[in-house]
C-alpha cells in the first residue's frame, strides 16, 4: 500500500474535502484489498467495494460515520492512524482485533500512509489476517493426513502379514484345545480381524491421482441428502438454504460426497434426536487465492459450502487437532473420519473449517471454481431454496 497505491493517489488525490478523481477512484475500486481514507477529522472519505464489503457498510453510509463512529478511540486502529499523523511516515501493525456493536473482524493487517495533498489526510489498506490462520491450519491438516497415509503403508507392510499368521495359528490351536481355550482362540481371531480392518481403512489416507472436472455442487448436495435421509439422519430435521446463482465447483464427485456425508454423520452424531437439526448451505464468499506448491498457480476458493449443526459443540481441547487421525470424542469412535476429510479437502485443492459453540456448530468448505467461470455464472437450480424435512 505505500508505494504504488499511496503514489496513485498521491498524483490524483484532490484537495481537502473533495473526492476522489474518477481516475483514482476506478483504480482503487478494482484494487481486491479494502481501502479506505481518512480525512484531517477522520471522517470516511472514500471506500472502494472490498472495504464496503470487509466493513458490512455502504460507501454512502461510510461517508456519513468517522472512525470513532465505527470503533473505540483508545482502539489500535485510531492509534495507528494517530500515529502516522505524528510520524508523517507509512505505518503497519497487525493482528488487530476491530470490535464494535458495528463491526466484529479478528487477525486484521494494516497499513497507514499521509496524502500531502491532503493535509492530516490517512489512507489504509485493510487485510484479514484470518486467512492467513486458515491456510497455516489446512497446511497442519495435511501434514496429519500425511503422516496418517504413511502410517497406513508401514501397517500395511508390517502388520498385516504377521496378523495373518497370528489369525492362521489361533485357527490352527482351536481344532484341538479345550472349551475354555477355544474361546481365548475365538478372541485372537476376532481381534486380529479388527486390526486388519483398521488397517484397510487406514489404506483410504494413501495417495492417489485424483480428476477434477466442474461440478453441480447442488446435484452433489442433494445426493447426500438421500443418503443420509434414508439412513443416519433419517429421524433428524434437515434444512437446505442453497445459493442459486452458483457456478460450477471444480472437483471431484465421488470425493466430494465422501467428505460431505462424513460432515453429515459427524453432525447427526452430535445432535439430539428430537430437536436436532442439520443445516446444508451454499454461498458465493470472495474467498481466497493461495499459491500451489511448486508453481505460479493461485487458485480462487470462492464457493463456500455449510454444514452446520445444533448439537453440543465440540470441546475446546481437541478442536486444534480435530482434524488429525485418530482424536475422537465419541465413545468407540477411532477418529478417522475428520482426518480423512482434511486428506481429501486437500486433496481437491480445497480448505475446511471448523467453528463450534454450545448450539452451533458449522464445517466450512471453501472450494475452487473452474478458471473459466464467472460468479455471474447461469443459477445451479431454480431460483434461491430453503427446505426442510
Amino acid at each position: 500500500m505505500t508505494g504504488p497505491v499511496t503514489a496513485l493517489i498521491r498524483r490524483v488525490a484532490p484537495r481537502p474535502r473533495i473526492g476522489l478523481s474518477p481516475e483514482a477512484a476506478a483504480v482503487l475500486s478494482a484494487m481486491p484489498m479494502p481501502v479506505v481514507v481518512l480525512d484531517e477529522a477522520d471522517r470516511f472519505r472514500y471506500a472502494n467495494p472490498a472495504a464496503e464489503l470487509f466493513l458490512q457498510l455502504s460507501a454512502v453510509s461510510l461517508g456519513q460515520l468517522t472512525l470513532g463512529d465505527l470503533l473505540p478511540e483508545d482502539s489500535r486502529l485510531a492509534a495507528l492512524v494517530r500515529q502516522v499523523r505524528t510520524l508523517g511516515a507509512p505505518v503497519s501493525d497487525h493482528d488487530l482485533l476491530l470490535e464494535s456493536p458495528r463491526l466484529h473482524r479478528q487477525d486484521v493487517s494494516v497499513q497507514g500512509a499521509t496524502l500531502p495533498e491532503m493535509p492530516g489526510a490517512v489512507v489504509l489498506t485493510l487485510q484479514d489476517g484470518s486467512t492467513a490462520h486458515k491456510l497455516d491450519r489446512q497446511l497442519n491438516f495435511r501434514g496429519a493426513a500425511r503422516g496418517a497415509s504413511a502410517m497406513a503403508e508401514v501397517l500395511a507392510h508390517e502388520v498385516k502379514n504377521p496378523l495373518s499368521g497370528i489369525r492362521g495359528a489361533a485357527q490352527l490351536l482351536e481344532q484341538s484345545a479345550s472349551e475354555a481355550d477355544r474361546e481365548l482362540c475365538t478372541l485372537i481371531q476376532d481381534e486380529a480381524d479388527r486390526i486388519r480392518d483398521l488397517v484397510e481403512r487406514m489404506d483410504m489416507f494413501s495417495e492417489r491421482p485424483i480428476e477434477r472436472t466442474p461440478l453441480n455442487i447442488h446435484e452433489v448436495l442433494g445426493h447426500v441428502r438421500r443418503v443420509s435421509g434414508t439412513g443416519f439422519a433419517a429421524h433428524l430435521r434437515v434444512v437446505e438454504d442453497y445459493d442459486p446463482s452458483l457456478p460450477p465447483v471444480l472437483g471431484n464427485r465421488d470425493l466430494l460426497v465422501q467428505v460431505l456425508l462424513n460432515l453429515v454423520k459427524n453432525a447427526a452424531e452430535a445432535v439430539d434426536s428430537i430437536e436436532g437439526e442439520i443445516v446444508l448451505s451454499t454461498a458465493y464468499r470472495h474467498g481466497v487465492r493461495i499459491a500451489i506448491p511448486g508453481s505460479n498457480e493461485r487458485v480462487h476458493l470462492p464457493l463456500e459450502v455449510c454444514v452446520r449443526d445444533n448439537g453440543p459443540g465440540i470441546p475446546e481441547e481437541v478442536r486444534a487437532t480435530l482434524f488429525e487421525p485418530f482424536v475422537t470424542t465419541k465413545r468407540g469412535g477411532q477418529g478417522l473420519g475428520l482426518a480423512l476429510v482434511a486428506k481429501l479437502v486437500g486433496d481437491l485443492g480445497a480448505l475446511i473449517e471448523c467453528d463450534s459453540r454450545p448450539g452451533r456448530t458449522i464445517f466450512r468448505l471453501s472450494l475452487p471454481i473452474p478458471p473459466a467461470e464467472r460468479p455471474a455464472a447461469g443459477p445451479a437450480q431454480p431460483p434461491r431454496t430453503r427446505s426442510a424435512s
